[in-house]
């Protein structure tokens, strides 16, 4: 069975240190802002961001350094922690990176960025009830500002696993909040696709490739299996030529050459 191309990582974590712990009840408290920040705030705020800048290019070793600055200055730092997860889970630690997405939560038992990251490592490791349970943990959560990212990396854990019915369902429902996410669309084509609504799949996989900024060898591949199986050879070949213009090299072009369009 063809996994599902996921062609975007879940990075997410706050980097407002105010934004730790879990809001005080209105009625005792103010929010918080930035001049309520402490010096040990003050000094693990940059820290933080230097490694979350350091994970984005591959340097894992060295955002690993600025997370333990950050969390010298402030050892209850719940994005550190998150961050230190998805760090971990890059470098391929499991333990260690399993480790750190629940200390994020046990200090704040309401980031659902930390329920996200650790639903989608779950995912990875092929746990996927674990994972689901995350997910609709972080989607359950009041102040939740991206149900759309969640509901896609739900959608293709779902489909991972087989359960092409409920991947659509949280593919469809994450369509609707962001229509212009060429990843949502390229992920529901394909449970549409696998689930044998061509038609379907074909208005989807359109969308993304209808801009040659958005298409990929993925979606074009896609889109010609999906006039393959339309009988459609027109739009086969139309699709074929871009294969080879594109991307000469790929496997997926390479395979169109041989004929050989299924899974």
């Amino acid at each position: 069975m063809r996994r599902i191309a996921l062609v975007f990582s879940f990075i997410a974590f706050a980097t407002g240190c105010a934004q730790n712990a879990p809001a005080p009840a209105p009625d005792r408290a103010e929010i918080r802002t930035a001049s309520d920040l402490t010096d040990a705030d003050r000094r693990a705020a940059p820290r933080l961001e230097l490694a979350a800048l350091y994970f984005s290019s591959g340097q894992y070793e060295t955002a690993l350094d600025e997370i333990k600055l950050a969390l010298a200055a402030r050892p209850d730092l719940a994005p550190a922690f998150n961050l230190r997860g998805l760090i971990y889970s890059a470098m391929g630690e499991e333990r260690l990176a399993d480790e750190s997405f629940q200390r994020a939560l046990q200090i704040n038992p309401r980031d659902a960025d930390a329920m996200h990251n650790r639903g989608w490592f779950q995912c990875q490791l092929r746990r996927y009830d674990d994972a689901d349970r995350l997910f609709e943990q972080a989607l359950a959560q009041p102040s939740y500002r991206e149900p759309a990212r969640t509901l896609l990396a739900q959608g293709v854990c779902q489909a991972r696993a087989g359960r092409l019915e409920t991947a659509e369902q949280k593919l469809s429902r994450a369509f609707e909040l962001d229509a212009a996410n060429p990843t949502v669309a390229l992920n529901l084509a394909e449970v549409l696709y696998r689930r044998r609504e061509y038609e379907r799949a074909r208005f989807y996989v359109r969308r993304v490739n209808q801009s040659e900024e958005l298409s990929s060898v993925a979606s074009l591949w896609l889109a010609l299996r999906i006039e393959h199986r339309l009988d459609n050879r027109t739009g086969v070949e139309a699709l074929g030529r871009q294969l080879r213009n594109r991307f000469p090299q790929a496997p997926e072009t390479r395979s169109f050459e041989r004929g050989q369009f299924d899974d």
